[in-house]
């Protein structure tokens, strides 16, 4: 695995649920087909409404016209992220438009689990509020061995909660392999 992930970070506040991470009207498309499997990346985000994008013109999409992946790899959210219905699709989407760390004040225990046992990417709780002191578009790296995020625009640095046992399952990709890879599951 990896030892820092780096890219521009999306800011969002509280409560982002799994119908504004991808509204049920985009879940026609399948996951198994390259090309319908797309939308769920063009669609990422779609259903958070402007004003609660943390922006201030509100109108920065997260994945622009045309596109599938979005120029922001790094999420940053507030309290109870991933909230709602238990929408395997969502955290999907999100890897699918090129996210590679969620990092929230806390997250939804279903969303959180489904992240990590797909392994789409790495979901991060950090120690303080941090959706009011970064804005989208700022460079930021996470060190994944110190457990921490630096803002590259400010300079600043916030310590990570430890992922503890899950970096094992995310490093070995999913649930499944990491059975297989531990023996708990045949080869």
């Amino acid at each position: 695995m990896k030892k820092t992930i780096e890219g521009r970070a999306y800011v969002l506040g509280n409560d982002v649920d799994t119908d504004q991470i991808i509204p049920a009207e985009h879940l026609v498309y399948s996951l198994t087909d390259p090309e319908e499997k797309k939308n769920y990346g063009k669609f990422a985000l779609s259903g958070v409404p402007p004003k609660d994008a943390g922006l201030p013109d509100g109108n920065r999409p997260f994945v622009d016209e045309g596109a599938f992946e979005s120029q922001y790899t790094i999420l940053i959210g507030g309290k109870n992220f991933g909230c709602g219905s238990s929408r395997e699709h969502a955290p999907a989407c999100l890897k699918i438009a090129g996210i590679q760390a969620v990092v929230a004040e806390s997250f939804a225990r279903i969303f959180y689990r489904n992240s990590v046992d797909g392994g789409f990417f790495i979901p991060f709780e950090s120690e303080q509020r941090i959706a009011d002191e970064i804005s989208t578009g700022d460079s930021i790296l996470i060190d994944l061995k110190a457990e921490t995020l630096t803002n590259k625009t400010s300079g600043k640095s916030y310590k990570l909660k430890s992922l503890g046992e899950v970096i094992d399952i995310i490093e070995a990709g999913n649930i499944f392999e990491y059975a297989r890879k531990t023996g708990l599951i045949p080869k």
